[in-house]
């Protein structure tokens, strides 16, 4: 099964794009995502978002008593 969602895509392909159904299979998802425009394309990492994950994923706390040898 893939993550792509197929009746969505074939809505904003054929409705939205009015591509004909033998042109919308033809695509690569590249080429529909570069039709589609930039709301199509995945949003960069934001910082709200970045606080968020660092806020529910915390780096682990290292040693507290570690030697070093550097010398």
């Amino acid at each position: 099964m893939s993550g792509l969602d197929w009746p969505a895509l074939m809505r904003a392909g054929m409705a939205g794009l009015k591509l004909l159904p033998r042109d919308f299979w033809q695509l690569t998802p590249a080429e529909l995502r570069l039709m589609l425009g930039e709301a199509a394309a995945p949003r960069p990492l934001g910082r709200d978002r970045l606080a968020a994950l660092m806020a529910a994923f915390p780096d682990a706390a290292g040693p507290t008593n570690k030697e070093t040898t550097d010398d």
